[in-house]
């Protein structure tokens, strides 16, 4: 039988650390696969702020797949088609950008789920079935497919408890970038009141038991969010490390102060 279980999923679940990852911004698949053999646990595949379409989306799932990472989708809109033709093309945890209610979390679910529990069009040859040769695949993938929504406004983490509690909605993600900038702290991911905020949804997500992540633009404000209890996280992204350590360097032999690797433009 052709494995078709989804790795994300898996290893949320199998605890007890949490899993780390790392975004893609590079959108080149040479880039998805060495930052996977780094020993990354996910990696999120940005198609919302990086120019990543369909095609590009199936060669950097394939070269994800051949290392030890697990692929997260992170669409562009919350749309049924574009749920659709990502999921037909093998992504198995998807997250859903901006969602602020109820209504949009159970749109979104509604999205990546078969009939009669959803409105997933269905066609048995794809990437995803891996092309018509995972003969279970119709039947397991509902309960393999992961969504995570993603909370990314003050207004959303307020209605933190009735979005989790959208049957469906496996996992919830903070956006601290955007989230900064709703509080009017553009930027600021730091600020008291935005760490405070963030803090807030972790103790919510607990409350309810949903497993919950988010992004940090270097370890130290990473490993601040796991201590607040965020269930995974990713760190920076392939783009904000290369540059940040090309800039160390060349400071470095320039006698000039650099960046540090990872910077406010690392979080999403």
């Amino acid at each position: 039988m052709i494995d078709i279980t989804n790795r994300f999923k898996r290893r949320l679940a199998a605890g007890p650390t949490a899993p780390l990852g790392s975004w893609l911004m590079a959108a080149a698949p040479s880039t998805a696969e060495a930052m996977g053999h780094v020993g990354f646990d996910f990696l999120v595949v940005d198609m919302e702020h990086v120019p990543i379409d369909l095609g590009d989306l199936a060669h950097i799932l394939r070269a994800i797949g051949c290392t030890g990472a697990a692929p997260v989708v992170r669409l562009p809109w919350n749309d049924q088609v574009m749920v659709k033709r990502v999921l037909d093309l093998g992504a198995e945890t998807v997250m859903v950008p901006f969602v602020e209610s109820a209504e949009e979390a159970r749109a979104a679910v509604s999205f990546a789920r078969y009939p009669p529990t959803g409105v997933r069009g269905v066609a048995a040859v794809h990437r995803a079935s891996r092309f018509g040769r995972a003969s279970d695949y119709l039947g397991r993938a509902d309960s393999e497919t992961f969504v995570i929504v993603q909370l990314e406004t003050p207004r959303a983490i307020a209605r933190l408890a009735e979005i989790a509690a959208v049957p469906g909605v496996d996992a919830l993600f903070v956006g601290p970038g955007d989230l900064s900038a709703a509080m009017g702290r553009m930027g600021q991911v730091g600020h008291a009141e935005v760490q405070a905020l963030i803090a807030r949804a972790a103790e919510g997500a607990k409350a309810v038991g949903k497993p919950i992540g988010i992004v940090g633009p270097n370890p130290d404000m990473v490993a601040r969010f796991l201590d607040y209890g965020y269930a995974f996280a990713a760190v920076a992204s392939d783009v904000a490390m290369m540059t940040g350590r090309a800039a160390d360097w060349l400071g470095t032999l320039r006698g000039a102060n650099a960046s540090p690797a990872g910077g406010p433009a690392a979080a999403y």
